[in-house]
């Protein structure tokens, strides 16, 4: 096991992470912006290293400076949470070659999953369904083709990155002449990428997401799903687990398909692989992500297992000792993003308590929220032995949740948790619509 990592990340994550760590006897070491400077994970870590200025492009997301400090602390192991370099094979093989762990998969393993338009055709290999669509496409007139022949409306995608970026939905061909440039000088603006693919819209749909762990001997125990449905602009708000939409017998055989694939791609760690699933019940294959997700608190309530823990634990060769069977998916849980609208200072906080609540946040009391950065702010979760009581259990936290002095969204939560649609659990991707 590894006495020391550096945790590549800011924020809540970072907060989430060194509490693991300290858990398990581990000592940690914090890197930080200037911005950051006061921040939170910089105080609870053992140790903290400013790697540049504000900009995410100068500190968070510059590889050489995390790995000089990496060395420079005697850190064996670097988790780099989610976004930054969470899914950068470079980043990974820049740890591996000075002599790091990177908590995640195998740089290899993530070039080929990163690459979505090969991801799916190494998918198609196994019983997952993927979504009708084509391979990096090479113009806009090639793009006119496949959409003609694919038929309207499409979806118009990156093929690197995630987090809702680079996607847009084309529903003829002047859409998508006028689009097509713009989708690809976003997609290389945010990920130096600029390589964009089409896939057949499906809709309506619930965006459903399967949790795994797979370990370097071979084995893989899936988590259950998290329905992922509730978003504004492909950003997720709302997660819930298990899906009000998915049945028994669904999830059986859909954990039992992933477990299958993630195999085939011999992949370790940490790992979901997203669906959209419509109304025959059919699962559709849209990607995989290669890293710890903002919503892994869901599973974690639900399931009472730490995915942190568990990313540490494999990355240090140590085998799951726990099969399918013992994962038990009882009762439900749901998680609120509380967002914020615009920069601010924090005046009071208060957060919710009783059994099962939870609320992750890097929020202490003055704090400055940064326009530089995420606008998460923490992630509100609970869990009860129904999906009823949790609801209500939802609602109660949020009214009682306190955010005193920075513009949030949580009138916002506290109102798609109350509507009709969402407590019944007959909701879809156009909720927000």
């Amino acid at each position: 096991m590894f006495s020391k990592i550096l945790i590549a990340n800011r924020g809540e994550i970072a907060v989430r992470i060194i509490r693991a760590c300290k858990e398990m006897g581990i000592a940690t070491v914090a890197v930080y912006s200037e911005a950051d400077r006061d921040s939170l994970h910089t105080a609870l870590a053992d140790e903290s290293y400013c790697i540049g200025p504000a900009q995410a492009s100068e500190s968070y997301l510059n590889g050489e400076r995390i790995v000089s400090a990496a060395t420079l602390s005697g850190a064996q192991a670097v988790h780099p949470g989610y976004g930054f370099l969470s899914e950068s094979a470079d980043f990974a093989a820049l740890c591996r070659d000075h002599g790091l762990v990177f908590i995640g998969p195998d740089p290899d393993v993530m070039r080929q999953i990163s690459d979505k338009t090969l991801m799916k055709r190494e998918i198609s290999g196994t019983r997952l369904k993927t979504i009708p669509g084509t391979d990096v496409l090479t113009g806009p007139e090639q793009a006119a083709a496949e959409a003609d022949r694919i038929g309207y409306p499409v979806m118009l995608k990156a093929r690197s990155g995630g987090g809702g970026r680079g996607i847009r939905l084309i529903r003829d061909s002047v859409e998508l002449l006028a689009q097509y440039p713009l989708a690809v000088a976003e997609a290389e603006t945010a990920f130096h990428d600029g390589g964009v693919y089409l896939e057949k819209y499906v809709w309506p749909a619930r965006h459903i997401e399967v949790q795994i762990l797979a370990d370097e001997q071979g084995n893989v125990v899936c988590l259950g799903e998290r329905d992922c449905s509730i978003q504004r602009r492909h950003q997720k708000l709302v997660e819930e687990s298990p899906s009000p939409a998915v049945n028994a017998a669904q999830r059986h055989r859909l954990m039992e398909e992933c477990a299958e694939a993630v195999r085939r791609l011999h992949y370790t760690g940490a790992g979901t692989l997203e669906f959209l699933m419509d109304q025959a019940g059919n699962f559709w294959f849209m990607e995989m992500n290669v890293r710890l997700q903002v919503e892994h608190c869901v599973t974690e309530m639900l399931t009472g297992i730490d995915l942190v823990k568990w990313q540490i634990r494999i990355a240090a060769g140590i085998s799951i000792p726990f099969t399918q069977e013992d994962v038990h998916l009882a009762g439900a849980a749901i998680e609120c993003r509380i967002n914020a609208l615009s920069p601010g200072r924090l005046n009071m906080l208060h957060v919710p308590g009783g059994l099962f609540v939870r609320f992750d946040t890097y929020l202490v009391q003055d704090v400055v929220v940064s326009p530089y950065y995420d606008s998460l702010l923490g992630k509100l979760i609970v869990y009860s032995g129904t999906r009823e009581e949790a609801v209500r259990k939802m609602k109660a936290a949020i009214c009682e949740l306190v955010v005193d002095g920075i513009p949030t969204n949580i009138e916002q939560q506290l109102q798609i948790i109350s509507d009709r649609r969402f407590m019944s659990g007959r909701y879809d991707t156009s909720f927000l619509e």
